[in-house]
């Protein structure tokens, strides 16, 4: 299977004057957990994630006051869409993140992430088993 299958091609895209928090609303109301984040003065393209943003407020900073720049990651491993999933998920499993930026020429197509690839590799619409606990 192919990225372009499993991606997800709702892409939130974020300036790096945007605070923290208004990331938090917008990725919670897109109900995505990474955003792509765009700098216009600066050429290349980062990310931000969930995690970066509760890293961010667990350390104590104010989410109205620090910048999606100040946390963006910006030596991002891409994709392209006709990458196998096992390439995607072998990338991420390497570098220790969760979202993968699929990039086609040049710029933003899609994000991939470890449930995409759980949900290609999983059968759905399966029972769901109980779980001992």
């Amino acid at each position: 299977m192919l990225v372009r299958d499993a991606m997800s091609t709702v892409i939130l895209t974020l300036g790096p004057a945007h605070t923290l928090r208004q990331a938090a609303c917008l990725m919670s109301g897109r109900r995505v957990g990474a955003a792509v984040v765009l700098d216009p003065e600066h050429s290349g393209i980062g990310i931000l994630t969930e995690r970066d943003i509760l890293n961010s407020i667990g350390a104590g900073h104010d989410p109205d006051r620090e910048s999606v720049g100040a946390h963006t990651t910006n030596n991002v491993v891409f994709c392209t869409p006709d990458a196998t999933v096992q390439e995607a998920a072998e990338a991420m499993v390497h570098g220790g993140f969760r979202h993968l930026i699929v990039l086609e020429h040049g710029g933003p197509v899609g994000i991939v992430s470890v449930r995409d690839v759980i949900r290609c590799w999983v059968p759905s619409r399966r029972p769901t088993a109980q779980l001992a606990g």
